[in-house]
């Protein structure tokens, strides 16, 4: 849709509170929900609680960072633009940020089927950043404040809930305290993090921008295990120093494919859109990579670093004598700089410029800004509940980083959902979980809670069991109703949702209407390639499964019943194509669906359960403590038989307790009855 060509910008000064060092004042004096930190998992977080009703109040570090991408300026991919296409259908902003601020559109993986097709965009940094200090302009009920916060508001539980403290605020660092119901913390790489290049190391979460040590310090003295992750970035080359000649040159798809189901296009016009490059690693490059080692202390520490985007020293080091990928991307429309990805390192300045310089399209490039590492302290997620609630700390949500995982999209994936779930908590309403048969964001909620992270988590399609359901096409479909009824999608989308919806039951409707012979088809079809062997009556919702049949091909023999759901053509294309494999996946899917629903208390003492449990399997769930018996089963470690096990005991227990209550119900209603007839024969 078009509307959102027309987003003018305000400025953001105007609804945002700077803190010096007198106690801040603020409209309120007490908020539903705070989000505290920087990223796209803030922004998702603050304006989802908004969404929901609660009064939120946003605590960054820098204003002017808000919405700012820290590394590459790209968003989606594969895994990550399903997570994107999600975070859309349920009304968050990167989606529709991506489609106003990418100038370069892709779909990677078109040579495998549609439901691991991965949505990507190169972005301008400046659009986006811009975009999102808008949204957060015209969002009811947020107000945002710049300032540091030094620790939590820690009180006693609320005894009628699990948790042995309870978070009620947060104090900044100039001694100002702000109570809320909720509070979010989405604090990036900025817990207590520093900043590493070659042999030097300073604090920081970002070039530029200080770390955050108080947090970790209150985090510990709740009882939370804390451990410690490391990234890192690649320099930023001078597009004009490099000679884009020699290397190969990758177009964007002629036809961009918008993010966002409520946008019909992008801003960035087709025939507007930038390349990217391709180059390659040399044998010079592995050779400063080992000169300099000994000038890098970031890469001879043991913190875990991202395995799926190494630095180029991991890379070297792990295959020796291998040619690495170099991408070099544009970081904006009017940007005269590049961004070449796969090229994070953390060696000195003047040995970076050695190093790129190895790569022949950069044999005379310039840096504009070197690359360095970050370490920062994260928080074990098996510590969370399926809400990403602190199992211990009543009202405190993590997102992001701070979870052990990488990278923009899982991130706001996660902000979203904390802070969805934050406003529930502040308006007491029930926490709520995605299943990981229903979405992505279901998948990498479900994977850290469960199993936690020993490295920094990235999404990938093979995660999912049913990935050929939870598809980029179909997330509107998933979620969107379902976040209209929680509360955090507008009216304006959840039209068009049923609108959709209603279109292509209506067009399927009409599909499996048609039904002709293998002879009747061939005759109305004739280029279509269709067995002799044939027979039966066929329907036009299966020949669509057929590769070389279109809907629109369908729809030119048989206009007036099909012709109205032609903007539908690509996803009943999908739709067929997918049909029988997720018919046959539909026992398996309520299978896991039944389990889930299944909840273990959270008071259970595995260690002396009376049931046949091996003590490896009892320290597996004293540990990880899981919330249902659906997430007891994806535990490293948990046995066919131990599962099996433990649903007895559950499901007797649960059976017991229901019998209990029943038969307390009765004797007091006796009780009554009892004592009213006794009451009646008094004399009146």
């Amino acid at each position: 849709m078009s509307h959102m060509l027309r987003k003018t910008f305000p400025p953001v000064q105007s609804i945002l509170f700077l803190v010096s060092g007198e106690p801040v004042k603020l409209s309120r004096r007490r908020y539903d929900v705070i989000v505290v930190g920087g990223g796209t998992q803030e922004t998702e977080a603050a304006t989802a609680a908004a969404r929901m009703g609660a009064e939120t109040l946003l605590v960054t570090q820098k204003i002017q960072t808000i919405g700012a991408l820290s590394c590459n300026p790209s968003m989606g991919g594969v895994g990550k633009g399903h997570l994107v296409r999600e975070i859309d259908a349920l009304d968050g902003l990167c989606g529709r940020a991506g489609d106003w601020a990418g100038i370069h559109f892709s779909v990677l993986n078109r040579s495998k089927g549609p439901a691991v097709w991965g949505p990507r965009a190169q972005l301008d940094r400046q659009r986006y950043r811009e975009f999102i200090q808008a949204e957060l302009l015209s969002t009811p009920r947020l107000t945002v404040l710049e300032g540091s916060v030094e620790e939590l508001l820690v009180a006693e539980p609320n005894p009628a809930g699990p948790g042995r403290h309870r978070v009620t605020g947060i104090r900044l660092a100039n001694g100002s305290p702000i109570p809320a119901s909720s509070v979010v913390l989405t604090t990036g790489t900025f817990l207590s993090g520093s900043l590493f290049m070659g042999q030097t190391a300073s604090p920081g979460g970002r070039m530029g921008t200080p770390s955050s040590s108080g947090l970790s310090h209150t985090l510990r003295e709740t009882g939370l295990r804390v451990g410690r992750l490391r990234t890192g970035t690649p320099p930023r080359i001078l597009k004009d120093s490099v000679d884009l000649s020699l290397a190969k040159l990758h177009p964007p798809d002629s036809h961009p494919t918008p993010f966002s189901f409520m946008n019909t296009r992008t801003r960035c016009k087709p025939e507007e859109q930038l390349p990217c490059y391709l180059t390659y690693t040399t044998p010079g490059v592995e050779q400063v990579v080992r000169e300099s080692l000994h000038l890098n202390c970031h890469i001879q520490q043991d913190t875990k670093g991202p395995r799926y985007c190494p630095s180029i020293e991991s890379r070297v080091l792990r295959f020796p004598g291998r040619s690495h990928q170099v991408w070099l991307e544009p970081e904006g429309m009017t940007s005269d700089l590049l961004y070449p990805q796969g090229l994070s390192m953390t060696m000195p300045a003047d040995v970076q410029l050695r190093l790129i310089r190895e790569i022949p399209p950069m044999h005379r490039a310039e840096i504009h800004t070197p690359g360095y590492g970050v370490q920062y302290d994260y928080v074990c997620p098996t510590q969370l509940s399926p809400a990403l609630q602190v199992k211990n700390a009543q009202g405190l949500f993590l997102a992001g980083q701070i979870n052990g995982t990488t990278g923009y999209e899982e991130a706001a994936a996660q902000g979203l959902w904390a802070g969805l779930n934050a406003a529930r908590c502040a308006l007491s309403q029930a926490l709520v979980a995605l299943s990981r048969t229903e979405s992505y964001i279901g998948v990498l909620v479900d994977d850290l809670v469960s199993r936690g992270v020993t490295e920094p988590y990235r999404m990938f399609t093979s995660r999912a069991e049913f990935r050929t359901s939870l598809r980029p096409d179909n997330a509107d479909l998933r979620l969107t109703l379902k976040g209209f009824e929680l509360g955090c999608v507008s009216s304006e989308r959840h039209v068009e949702a049923v609108r959709v919806r209603r279109g292509l039951q209506d067009a399927v409707a009409s599909l499996q209407a048609l039904t002709l012979s293998p002879t009747g088809w061939r005759k109305k079809l004739p280029g279509v390639s269709m067995s002799e062997n044939k027979s039966g009556m066929l329907s036009g919702m299966d020949l669509l499964q057929y590769k070389d049949v279109s809907f629109e091909m369908l729809a030119s023999v048989f206009p007036e019943c099909l012709l109205p759901y032609v903007e539908f053509s690509q996803r009943l294309k999908i739709e067929a194509v997918y049909k029988p494999h997720c018919d046959q996946t539909k026992s398996e899917i309520k299978r896991i669906q039944n389990e889930e629903n299944m909840s273990l208390p959270q008071d259970i003492d595995y260690l002396t359960l009376p049931v046949s449990l091996s003590q490896e399997v009892r320290e597996i769930l004293d540990r990880f403590r899981p919330s249902t018996l659906g997430a007891a089963t994806r535990l490293e470690g948990m046995t066919p038989a131990a599962v099996a096990n433990l649903f007895k005991y559950v499901h007797l227990t649960k059976k017991q307790d229901h019998t209990m209550n029943r038969n307390q119900t009765a004797h007091e209603e006796e009780r009554e009855e009892d004592l009213c007839t006794r009451n009646a024969s008094l004399p009146q």
